[in-house]
């Protein structure tokens, strides 16, 4: 029993943390795009002046002034936390974690309570993937199938994405990928490219998505055309996607175990986001199974 009290509650305080981190980060690029706009106006106002020919001396220099004030109070690198104001934070979290430690039974279904309904999208299907009558199922073909050709249907890659899409709230899905040696699977905005062999129609290679890579045992995280490996040597059956729009967060768990594997921190969605899957060509019959949606 404290075995498992212990893992819940390793499991909630990483969840914790990754929020945290997501937030943090998404401050710090506030303030960086801040401080660029702030420059550009600077450049903006002395450019002004050379053009309508203005001295030093002229009341533009109060505007000048107001600008380099801004610069320097909006400096990342100026910026200190107050430290009373860090005692009271370091306090509030830490009453916070024995809040959530004195409440472990329920951490552990917390995830579940975030669980959205979900099908997939036939008419976004590449020709080569069986989508399930329930809509809860992809499954590679070498068969080209006859369907109806338009701009939303991946004609390269092998994608899906999902009917519904998401702007607000939490929200979690699980997907099954046993019996895999090949997949992908994420989080979308609806403007990723679907047609032609480029690589920014794949998960993950550009900034409309995040995605989860898994081949031959090894896993690896993608947004931006970055890629993240993972040194996880276990193989998950479940793959747990969590969405945070408020924490501008996307995290992938293994759930066998409920391991965190990575995250996120988009800072903020600036569009509604789909869930996509991959479930990749067959390999000589080696990756045949399914990917499928575990339904709550």
């Amino acid at each position: 029993m404290r075995r498992v009290l212990e893992e819940d509650c390793r499991i909630t305080l990483s969840l914790l943390e990754m929020e945290e981190t997501a937030a943090v980060q998404a401050l710090d690029n506030l303030i960086e795009t801040n401080c660029v706009l702030l420059r550009d106006i600077e450049v903006q106002l002395n450019e002004e002046m050379k053009e309508n020919d203005i001295q030093p001396g002229d009341r533009v220099t109060v505007y000048e002034d107001r600008v380099q004030e801004l610069l320097t109070a909006t400096d990342p690198g100026l910026i200190k936390l107050d430290e009373t104001k860090s005692d009271q934070l370091l306090g509030l979290t830490n009453n916070l974690l024995l809040f959530i430690r004195s409440q472990i039974p329920i951490a552990k279904r917390l995830l579940k309570s975030y669980s959205s309904g979900v099908v997939l999208d036939p008419s976004t299907a590449h020709p080569k993937l069986i989508i399930s009558f329930e809509g809860d199922c992809a499954t590679f073909t070498d068969v080209w199938q006859d369907v109806p050709e338009h701009e939303g249907r991946f004609d390269n890659t092998l994608n899906v994405l999902s009917l519904q899409c998401w702007d607000s709230g939490r929200h979690y899905w699980e997907v099954d990928v046993s019996g895999k040696i090949y997949w992908e699977l994420g989080l979308t905005y609806s403007s990723i490219p679907r047609k032609g062999q480029k690589e920014d129609c794949w998960l993950g290679r550009h900034s409309e998505s995040w995605c989860l890579e898994y081949f031959d045992g090894d896993y690896t995280a993608w947004h931006g055309g970055i890629a993240h490996p993972l040194p996880i040597s276990s193989c998950f059956h479940r793959i747990g996607i969590f969405c945070s729009f408020p924490g501008g967060l996307v995290t992938f768990l293994g759930v066998d175990s409920m391991t965190p594997l990575y995250s996120f921190g988009a800072g903020r969605f600036t569009d509604s986001l789909h869930l996509a899957l991959c479930p990749g060509h067959d390999l000589q019959g080696t990756n045949s199974k399914p990917i499928k949606i575990c339904q709550s």
